[in-house]
């Protein structure tokens, strides 16, 4: 067996030994109900998973792939979209929250570090072929 391999088998057996204990606590820990809602926000989440962002991630990479350029790039540009989805996704609880009495609950401002980040992920996507470029000359002796 490789190394990579019993990696993944340890990784994947602590994932799952996670997950129990998380499942444990839901029925021991919890008000009765909770499970109910858990199920539901699971429901919805693989609902919006396969019927919403996996839909606009396939159709963004198909668009991509048809601009010119070269597929460097465009795997680029992926990722960088796909980067930005993610974020997207986990600031999404505190940018879409109703506004609370309590500042102290969160008190940073989220929507402008969540663009913050967008900013710096295409930012990076646009910097690296130039970067890349650069560097090509550079160890060709020309500036």
């Amino acid at each position: 067996m490789s190394a990579a391999r019993g990696v993944r088998i340890g990784l994947g057996a602590v994932g799952c030994v996670l997950m129990g204990v998380g499942v444990w606590l839901l029925l021991a820990d919890s008000r009765p109900g909770t499970g109910v809602q858990v199920a539901l926000w699971l429901a919805g989440a693989v609902t919006l998973h396969d019927f919403v962002l996996v839909p606009l991630v396939l159709a963004a990479g198909w668009a991509l792939a048809r601009l010119p350029g070269s597929p460097r790039r465009h795997r680029l540009w992926r990722a960088a979209l796909v980067t930005a989805g993610v974020l997207t996704l986990v600031a999404a609880p505190v940018l879409l929250r109703p506004a609370s009495a309590n500042p102290s609950l969160l008190p940073l401002d989220y929507p402008r570090n969540w663009a913050l980040l967008l900013a710096a992920t295409a930012a990076v996507a646009l910097l690296v072929p130039w970067a890349e470029q650069l560097g090509r000359r550079l160890r060709k002796g020309r500036p």
